[in-house]
């Protein structure tokens, strides 16, 4: 009798159609002279990256469509499905930072369509229907919350407010959706996965420093972000004692050093960034009035991350006393760490050890859309290596063999969650 390997081994990720898809899609938006490639959302250059997409997954024959916040699905349909089953998903994005990496996000979308096209090319239908979604504005430079498309679809922003959202440069997200043809009529979260896989580079350098090929993701890191804007007052910097001083740029200095010494008594389970901060007059010779400085912080840990906002809070209130300044703050992003399901993360490294790739449990430091989908169906993701963990630049690198195995592996749990009774008796069926 034939085996469940054996059958599935007619089911195989084309890996040389993979590789030049990538190469394809990162094609669109390159800076010959930057560097990388920029495909900020709902732009011209993302548009292309959308109709690109788009039209592979009409060359698969796939059930294409969109929803109100433009988030693109392609369905490959199971026999007899007429639309209301609920399908295994796939998801990422292909929207990016600026000069960014042809990996990031874009990697998972292709992967799903390299699931689909394994179908296809066995001429076999999946026990259960697969969605491939691109998300919308994933990375949130343009517009924020980050991985939007995905937080709507999860019914965790109003679908208006997200249309409503006006960009870095004055643009409304409604308006961009029209004027680039995907403001589609599907709304969002109309079709709840039965379950969600994402697979994605590391972006970080563990895997590739333990020498390890596959990631089983079992958890997000929860994330908070805060705009902090520090009023104080401009003064001459030779004439002014300091101890008569409201200096605004070191009371920001002084929430640095704060943050990094929080994050350092953590033992290295908080992460404490500041990634933005200016000042105001920004004179050599003026104390600065005033001084905007933005706070990231992450822990996997819920009660920690709590622990970590509060002390700052105290902090901001104790600082702002001492030096005369007036603070205040505004909450940018915050979301909860994310368990991820543990059976498919299970499927994963059984999966691993199938095809004989070293594997190891991990945390991912980055948000992603899977993050979101969890909060509506059992989700994972799968990691490969990120060379020197360099991600969202356009030294960003991962080895062809290991895209491939990524992709292999993200077929074979697929094959494992839709039951592999429904490929066997095709193949018994063919003789």
């Amino acid at each position: 009798m034939m085996s469940r390997r054996e059958g599935n081994a007619d089911l195989r990720v084309d890996g040389t159609k993979l590789l030049e898809q990538l190469r394809e899609l990162g094609e669109v938006g390159a800076d010959q002279v930057a560097g990388g490639r920029t495909r900020i959302a709902l732009t011209d250059d993302e548009k292309a990256g959308r109709d690109l997409v788009v039209q592979w997954m009409h060359e698969l024959e796939l059930d294409v469509r969109i929803d109100r916040i433009g988030n693109v699905f392609g369905t490959l349909r199971s026999e007899g499905d007429d639309g209301s089953q609920a399908p295994l998903m796939i998801g990422s994005h292909i929207d990016t930072v600026k000069n960014a990496g042809a990996l990031d996000g874009c990697y998972g979308v292709l992967a799903g369509l390299a699931v689909a096209r394994a179908f296809r090319q066995a001429d076999m239908k999946p026990g259960r229907s697969i969605t491939i979604g691109a998300f919308t504005n994933e990375e949130g430079v343009r517009y924020q919350p980050d991985m939007m498309g995905s937080l709507v679809y999860a019914g965790g922003l109003s679908v208006e407010e997200a249309l409503a959202t006006i960009g870095t440069d004055g643009t409304r997200l409604s308006d961009e959706l029209e004027r680039i043809g995907y403001a589609g009529d599907l709304e969002p979260g109309s079709i709840v996965p039965h379950e969600y896989l994402e697979l994605h580079i590391e972006q970080g350098p563990v895997l590739e420093a333990e020498n390890k090929l596959i990631g089983v993701v079992e958890n997000l890191q929860g994330i908070s972000w805060q705009k902090v804007t520090i009023q104080g007052n401009a003064n001459h910097a030779g004439t002014t004692p300091m101890r008569l001083r409201h200096d605004a740029g070191w009371v920001a200095s002084a929430i640095v050093t704060f943050l990094r010494d929080l994050a350092n008594a953590s033992e290295g389970t908080t992460l404490a960034t500041v990634g933005s901060l200016r000042v105001e007059p920004d004179l050599i010779n003026v104390i600065p009035r005033k001084a905007t400085l933005t706070v990231d912080l992450r822990d996997p840990d819920e009660l920690r991350l709590q622990a970590a906002e509060q002390r700052l809070a105290a902090f901001l209130e104790k600082v702002a006393a001492q030096e005369g300044v007036k603070i205040s703050t505004e909450r940018l992003v915050r979301f909860e760490p994310v368990v991820f399901d543990t059976t498919l993360a299970d499927e994963i490294e059984a999966s691993a050890e199938q095809f004989g790739f070293t594997h190891r449990r991990m945390t991912s430091g980055a948000g992603h859309d899977a993050q979101m989908i969890a909060r509506i169906a059992p989700s994972a993701m799968i990691f490969v290596p990120s060379r020197g963990g360099v991600s969202h630049n356009p030294r960003e690198h991962t080895d062809d063999d290991q895209l491939i195995n990524g992709a292999q592996v993200l077929l074979d749990v697929v094959l494992r969650r839709i039951g592999a009774d429904s490929i066997m008796n095709q193949l018994y069926e063919r003789g």
